[in-house]
């Protein structure tokens, strides 16, 4: 963005303090803020944004964490944590923790605010690694057990999280029948399955379809 409007890391810096008001600002703290170096805060983001004549996501790319997103909407805590219906200082924590822990009608607010599909609210609120968790255990085990603690995680209806776990579970003992089938070793048959669920999480959103997104 910098290099587009002909701007060096001084040009940016200069913008910063004299527009700005961020005296403590130098060329160094633009470049590492390039080079992942530094993160800048809000306020800084905000600024950058101002210098550069864009908006504030299109400094950060495809937002994952709570806080990109928030920033990608040009939203201070305050106003994000009140639109959201959560008190400041929980949410602040929740953002520096990255583990979402709002009730069923705030995470329906947050949902709304980002315009997150299924997929990306369980990515943005910290679920993720508990999702794989509970999937590597429903398609190992029975996946019976397993539909209501997933359904806490993800917002889906119970008739597809039940389809796609049944799904994932032939899946995976279809492989693994299938590597010893074709003269494998049950080595050759459990690298099969750990490919399978390292990327388990991945084929579970792919089976959901349009309903996650």
């Amino acid at each position: 963005m910098r290099e587009a409007l002909g701007m060096a890391h001084g040009h940016v810096a200069y913008s910063l303090r004299a527009s700005y008001g961020l005296a403590y600002v130098t060329p160094d703290t633009v470049a590492a803020w390039e080079r992942g170096q530094l993160a800048p805060s809000s306020a800084e983001v905000t600024a950058l944004a101002g210098a550069l004549w864009c908006a504030p996501s299109e400094l950060l790319g495809a937002a994952q964490t709570l806080r990109e997103h928030r920033l990608a909407h040009g939203l201070a805590t305050q106003d994000f944590a009140r639109a959201v219906g959560v008190e400041h200082a929980a949410y602040v924590r929740m953002e520096e923790s990255g583990a979402w822990q709002g009730n069923e009608r705030q995470s329906e607010a947050l949902a709304e605010l980002l315009r997150l599909g299924a997929r990306d609210f369980t990515a943005v609120t910290g679920r993720k690694d508990r999702l794989a968790e509970l999937l590597r255990s429903a398609v190992t085990a029975r996946w019976e057990g397993y539909v209501r603690p997933v359904l806490k995680l993800v917002p889906l209806e119970r008739a597809t999280v039940e389809d796609v776990l049944d799904r994932l579970y032939g899946e995976y003992h279809t492989r693994m029948v299938a590597t010893l089938s074709w003269g494998g070793t049950e080595s050759g048959a459990g690298h099969s399955g750990r490919e399978f669920l390292e990327g388990i999480v991945d084929e579970f959103w792919e089976l959901v379809g349009p309903a996650g997104d």
